[in-house]
């Protein structure tokens, strides 16, 4: 299994959630080992005493989301927004969320879905009317993400609801890093090994900073809240069988299987 700054985690830790036996855990990914944590990280909870091997498990996404937001035409080389101007947003829902190599059962009617390979936040602290200079406080940490998206749904739905928020649209994981540079992390996806988009995250036109801070005026967030923050490059449509990977340097990298 493959896995590639924040004030509420050691640097470069790296939490994940996962599933043995019918249980749920938390834990901290310690080489080809995870020391499983006694409880969950929001509060953090210390560690059990207690290891599992990784290629044991089954890897959950990386929270149990209320909320998860997305940001829309966030780089120039996909669709462009303008800076001065608020971030373009859009919700998924948690059940759309899956985990590393869980497969992504499409729609029967779902023939045009492409990915889209993203940076995701992870809020640590509930959030409201946050300014951009605390912002960073508040995000524990990111993962990488997938914001799958059917493309003919989204140009004939009244929202982009069903477009991209169906169940297993939302890759996400495996592990929250911290202790990270999100501003500066190079951003590669991958479609059945070979490179499809690849970007740093420096590019992104609505900073993390910013976005957490405009949606804190509307929505309390909540810890383990997610934002996905846009794909770069152009997309494609997907196949019965292809397997996309999205990889972020010094966080990480999830991979799933389209299935019909």
């Amino acid at each position: 299994m493959c896995f590639a700054a924040s004030s509420f985690a050691s640097a470069a830790d790296k939490y994940l959630r996962f599933e043995q036996g019918g249980d749920t855990h938390y834990g901290i990914l310690n080489g080809a080992m995870i020391d499983i944590l006694a409880g969950g990280l929001f509060p953090m909870s210390e560690k059990s005493g207690r290891q599992v091997a990784l290629n044991s498990v089954s890897i959950l996404p990386p929270t149990q989301a209320s909320k998860v937001f997305a940001v829309g035409m966030n780089f120039a080389s996909h669709i462009s927004s303008q800076s001065d101007a608020p971030p373009p947003l859009f919700l998924k829902l948690p059940t759309s969320l899956i985990g590393h190599q869980a497969p992504i059962l499409l729609p029967k009617d779902a023939t045009n879905v492409h990915f889209e390979g993203e940076l995701v936040l992870v809020i640590g602290k509930t959030a409201k009317n946050v300014s951009i200079e605390e912002a960073p406080d508040y995000i524990f940490g990111v993962t990488a993400g997938n914001d799958l998206t059917e493309r003919s749904w989204q140009g004939s739905d009244l929202q982009w609801m069903r477009s991209k928020a169906a169940d297993g649209f939302g890759p996400v994981g495996p592990v929250i890093a911290t202790g990270v540079d999100y501003n500066n992390l190079l951003l590669t996806t991958r479609l059945n090994g070979e490179i499809v988009q690849q970007e740093n995250t420096k590019n992104m036109i609505h900073k993390p900073s910013k976005v957490l801070s405009y949606l804190s005026r509307y929505f309390t967030l909540l810890p383990g809240d997610l934002i996905f923050m846009g794909t770069p490059g152009r997309t494609q449509a997907l196949d019965n069988g292809d397997v996309v990977s999205v990889e972020i340097d010094a966080v990480g990298l999830i991979s799933n299987e389209i299935q019909r």
